[in-house]
């Protein structure tokens, strides 16, 4: 079957697409990225395995499309308004961790004996981490809108521009080599000129033509990836390369209202298309010569995995930062990325580096982005693990984190976790009866809402015991959680249950309300030590048929939203 779909070039992407996902199926079962699962189908069909792969072009043609694409998302992300979102933590640790890394990794390189250009090579393909899996784990662990999360994304909108700048300084460095455009005055004329009709498409063009396209939303799509493919190809003739091109594809389009849309719908054709760059790296790489490089592979990983942690630890220690929030940031950065191999495939394509550089760190990338999945899927019981070893990386008398410096009631009679909508609504009606409630979440967006809402507030997890061991909870009659079911990592309980337990631990004495979706749940959380399970829609329900009835209604209270920015609308 197999000798017969291989005949063509589609019964050979049909076989290849089969493979994936099944390969695919397996890495979701023991929780890994696809990434590392599209690497292994590409070893898997290579010639040191079945040896599957005979129309190499049509696989390269659409593995560079995938780049593109892949480039032209991180392009679009790019708005002029970038530079001002971004966090003086985030900022300063970021760059403190690309420079730690690119800097010892070079030194590690010279050590295991590379040479300095593919020491090089190296050291800033360790700099990158995975958007993707980062995003994805977040979000996951309903940690996206935490502290920690919204420094580890700062964390990757840094390391975006780093990659941006070092793609732009590879393709200057590789302007003359074989296949890449003419003398260096032409392609820096040409890219000059790629620039600016960027900004003269920025200016007049983009905003008017997207709100055109945009009724017909197909079109728009399609718009976008002729704009990538376009100014890819464009970029290769001209000789700054494909992913330089595709990069200022997306930045034409960065400032428009449009761009969350265009982002949202490319990205499952990324996704597609970047699976067959995968598999033609998989497919390519040499297992015969990967043998010499294990050693430097695991050294290399384990830099990763610890160094790069570490230093996300000591930097946010010295600017006040609590520990657990730097070990909870620290461990996003444990990976390298997507951009690591084409990084390093944009230098073996310009003749700077051997291919047993690209298998060197593809092999980093496949321990890491592995190792690191389990790191951030469990960090909060690593963090237990390793907490009593941690003190020397916050300063001393750090209580609390930089961002939360309100002042909290001397002795609370309420004490709710979760300030979301359902939670603000409690905490107002609370303080206008005259109950004094200290608000507790680990978003900071929801924590500024609070403040102006002149409600007092604390930021901290619930799942942290030493955080609820520090709270005033003997003062206070009530602890409600309005945070939904999130499991919490090894066990089956989650943050509802887990909170139960570090209440009672830390000697609280007073009544415990939760909050449940499901009329399952409530049995379960009265069991598990509940005083009180608030059913939102029964309560809801109850209360409208009460109004319904006669029931007199109360004044309104708005509650108001947080924006994807952080901003507030009433």
């Amino acid at each position: 079957m197999m000798e017969m779909l291989n005949q063509s070039p589609f019964g050979e992407i049909a076989l290849l697409l089969v493979l994936a996902s099944a390969v695919g199926f397996i890495g979701m079962l023991l929780r890994q990225p696809l990434i590392v699962s599209f690497i292994a189908a590409g070893l898997l069909v290579g010639p040191s395995a079945l040896d599957l792969v005979r129309f190499d072009a049509q696989i390269d043609l659409l593995s560079e499309l995938g780049i593109a694409v892949l480039l032209f998302l991180v392009g679009i992300k790019l708005d002029v308004k970038l530079i001002r979102s971004l966090g003086m933590v985030s900022l300063l640790t970021g760059l403190g961790q690309v420079a730690f890394t690119a800097v010892f990794g070079y030194l590690i390189g010279l050590a295991l004996g590379l040479g300095s250009v593919t020491s090089l090579y190296v050291a800033m393909a360790l700099t990158f981490s995975s958007t993707i899996i980062i995003v994805k784990l977040l979000s996951d662990k309903r940690e996206i809108d935490s502290l920690h999360g919204q420094i580890a994304l700062g964390f990757l909108i840094v390391q975006d521009i780093v990659v941006v700048l070092a793609m732009i300084v590879l393709s200057a460095i590789g302007i003359g080599a074989e296949g890449h455009g003419g003398s260096v005055p032409v392609v820096l004329a040409s890219g000059l000129g790629m620039v600016a009709v960027v900004v003269v498409f920025v200016r007049y063009i983009a905003n008017p033509l997207t709100e055109r396209l945009a009724h017909a939303p197909e079109l728009l799509v399609i718009f976008a990836i002729a704009m990538a493919a376009m100014f890819a190809a464009f970029g290769d003739i001209v000789g700054l390369g494909k992913e330089v091109g595709g990069l200022l594809a997306g930045v034409a389009l960065a400032s428009t209202p449009y761009r969350e849309t265009i982002a949202a719908r490319l990205a499952p054709l990324r996704d597609f298309l970047l699976l067959f760059f995968f598999i033609a790296l998989g497919s390519g790489l040499d297992l015969s010569l990967l043998g010499a490089h294990v050693w430097g592979a695991v050294i290399f990983s384990a830099f990763v995995l610890i160094g790069n942690p570490l230093i996300v630890l000591a930097i946010m220690g010295t600017l006040g930062y609590r520990k657990r929030t730097g070990f909870l940031a620290g461990l996003t950065v444990a990976q390298i990325s997507e951009f690591s191999l084409i990084f390093v495939a944009m230098g073996v394509t310009i003749g700077h580096v051997q291919e047993d550089a690209l298998g060197l760190v593809t092999m980093v990338g496949l321990v890491t982005i592995a190792a690191s999945t389990y790191m951030i899927t469990y960090s909060h019981q690593l963090y237990a693990v390793f907490e009593p070893y941690l003190g020397m990386f916050e300063r001393k008398g750090t209580g609390r984190d930089p961002s939360d410096t309100a002042e909290r009631p001397a002795k609370p009679e309420v004490i709710i976790f979760g300030l979301g909508r359902f939670g603000t609504a409690i905490g107002l009606r609370l303080q206008n009866r005259g109950i004094s409630v200290l608000g507790v979440d680990f978003n900071p967006a929801a924590i500024r809402r609070w403040r102006d809402l002149g409600l007092a507030t604390e930021f901290g997890d619930a799942t942290d015991p030493e955080f609820i061991a520090e709270l005033p909870l003997p003062d206070a009659k009530w602890v409600l959680s309005t945070v939904p079911i999130h499991p919490t990592g090894l066990s089956h309980e989650d943050t509802r249950s887990t909170l139960i337990q570090l209440t009672r631990i830390s000697g609280f004495k007073g009544q415990i309300a939760l909050t449940s979706h499901h009329a399952p749940e409530t049995d379960d959380l009265l069991q598990a030590g509940a005083n009180l399970v608030l059913e939102p829609f029964q309560d809801a329900a109850d209360r409208a048929a009460d109004l319904l009835c006669g029931g007199k209604r109360e004044d309104r209270t708005d509650i108001p939203t947080i924006t994807s920015e952080g901003e507030q609308t009433s």
